[in-house]
C-alpha cells in the first residue's frame, strides 16, 4: 500500500531541520519502505516540509514509520497528513 506522507514545518524551523537532517536520512534508509522522499520548498527555494511516498503493509505501519521519523521526534513538523496513493505515471 503506497500512503502519501506531507508534512509541513512549523514557523522558524529550518535549523531544526538542518540539525535532525543526517538522522532522517539515516532513517529513510534503514527502514526501507521509503518509495519516493524530499522536501517541500518555501517561496525562497528553502526547505520548508517533507513528502513521503511510504510503500507499506497498511495506515498503521504508516503512522508508526511517522512517528519514529527523528524529524517528527524532534518537534519539526506544524501537521502531518497521510494519505493513500496510487501511482499511475511513473
Amino acid at each position: 500500500m503506497l500512503i502519501a506522507l506531507i508534512a509541513k514545518d512549523k514557523t522558524n524551523a529550518l535549523q531544526t531541520r538542518k540539525d535532525n537532517r543526517d538522522a532522517h536520512l539515516a532513517y529513510i534508509d534503514s527502514t526501507g519502505v521509503v518509495a519516493q522522499a524530499g522536501p517541500l520548498l518555501d517561496e525562497a527555494g528553502e526547505m520548508a516540509g517533507s513528502l513521503v511516498i511510504l510503500d507499506v503493509t497498511d495506515m498503521t505501519a504508516a503512522q508508526d514509520w511517522a512517528a519514529n521519523d527523528p524529524y517528527a521526534k524532534a518537534g519539526l513538523f506544524e501537521r502531518v497528513e497521510l494519505v493513500a496513493w496510487n501511482k499511475v505515471i511513473g
